[in-house]
């Protein structure tokens, strides 16, 4: 089965072609004209061996949070198309990754109720020119379009750097287990019979 979605998406304020293949090998081709948030969106597809292609334009000379947050929204809608009916899927996935002195822990539900816990202290104001507040949003626009549960935590770090490339990481790593398909599973992982 073809677990693979493309999305487009256009707006006054961005414009948004984006692939990803749940069954691929990691491979990614990431311009979003934010530096920082490809670099995260390599992590994850390579962490999560998730093939995604992005390719963003938007208003960045006002800021980076249409463009960030929308491609929150394409990623998520591309990971529920591609899920679709979600049969066969573990549904849960929860990985703990160390960046040297941060250490994530991030736990997801693909249960198709969107929710975000992000228990992340403040970060710094800015990696680079990445404006840090921008990461739960990103997440909260991710968790709305995917249908996930989505629950960040960090247990501690002092680098932001470190901190949300851990939480990437980990992010990646935990939906590569909950996308994963059983051999064993005939319908959806719920005792509903729907997610």
């Amino acid at each position: 089965m073809d677990r693979s979605s493309r999305i487009s998406r256009e707006t006054s304020e961005t414009k948004i072609e984006l692939r990803v293949d749940l069954d691929g090998t990691g491979k990614q081709l990431i311009n979003t004209s934010v530096g920082f948030l490809d670099h995260m969106l390599t992590l994850f597809a390579a962490h999560g061996g998730f093939d995604l292609e992005v390719n963003a334009e938007g208003d960045t000379w006002v800021d980076q949070h249409h463009t960030v947050e929308d491609v929150g929204i394409c990623l998520g809608q591309a990971f529920a198309k591609a899920l679709g009916q979600r049969k066969g899927i573990r549904r849960y996935g929860q990985q703990i990754v160390p960046m040297d002195e941060a250490l994530a822990w991030v736990v997801v539900d693909l249960s198709n109720r969107p929710y975000l816990v992000y228990n992340v202290p403040k970060l710094s104001e800015k990696v680079g020119e990445f404006e840090t507040q921008l990461i739960p949003e990103f997440f909260r626009a991710f968790a709305s379009k995917a249908g996930v549960t989505l629950h960040i935590n960090l247990s501690y770090g002092d680098n932001s750097h470190h901190i949300v490339e851990a939480v990437f990481k980990a992010w990646g790593r935990a939906m590569k287990q909950a996308c994963e398909t059983t051999p064993d599973a005939d319908g959806v992982p719920s005792t509903k019979g729907l997610l």
